[in-house]
């Protein structure tokens, strides 16, 4: 059995700001990822409540980096583990451990993939319909080729490149729709 993804919000950034936000089930573990900036909270509680979901269900909460624009919203979720690229955190529990794949459920794990800051990482799923990566390593499926917050081009290369070695059937980006990687996909 794999797991489902589904897009909660679908991000922009432009004269506002959202980060998108996802949900993935896997198993008994109910994820969300980047619960960051939108224009009301109900934009990413209806569309929970739609799947049959309540904050109170979600076990996981990803943040693939620490700008406000995709965490603000995490206290929604009360009765969660926090996972960034270093910890996961619950109540007053800090718990150190390494991104680099763990796995927060059966068919979803967590990468390292710095680039659009230091302190990225990426959320791996897969689903029936192949791969599919969670990462702030592109905005929208235009890019853009310089991230203007990157502090090392190459290295956010190199990120973008082993994310496309896996061979994703689909990428969620920070902040646009969901897209299949080919040969125009930045790198």
């Amino acid at each position: 059995m794999t797991a489902q993804v589904d897009v909660l919000v679908e991000g922009y950034a432009d004269d506002r700001v959202a980060g998108t936000v996802t949900l993935i089930r896997d198993g008994d573990a109910v994820i969300v990822v980047d619960p960051g900036m939108v224009a009301d909270r109900s934009l990413i509680l209806d569309p929970l409540a739609a799947l049959g979901v309540n904050a109170g269900a979600v076990t996981d909460v990803v943040f693939s980096h620490h700008h406000l624009d995709h965490t603000l919203h995490a206290a929604l979720f009360t009765e969660t583990r926090f996972h960034d690229f270093q910890a996961i955190y619950r109540g007053d529990i800090w718990e150190d451990r390494e991104a680099e794949g763990f796995a927060v459920g059966p068919n979803t794990t967590l990468l390292q993939t710095r680039g659009h800051t230091d302190q990225d990482i990426s959320t791996v799923v897969q689903t029936d319909a192949g791969v599919v990566v969670l990462t702030h390593l592109w905005w929208s499926a235009e890019g853009p080729l310089e991230d203007p917050f990157a502090t090392d081009a190459e290295v956010l290369r190199v990120s973008r490149q082993r994310i496309l070695a896996l061979s994703p059937s689909q990428i969620i980006p920070g902040h646009g729709p969901a897209f299949v990687p080919g040969d125009t996909t930045p790198v």
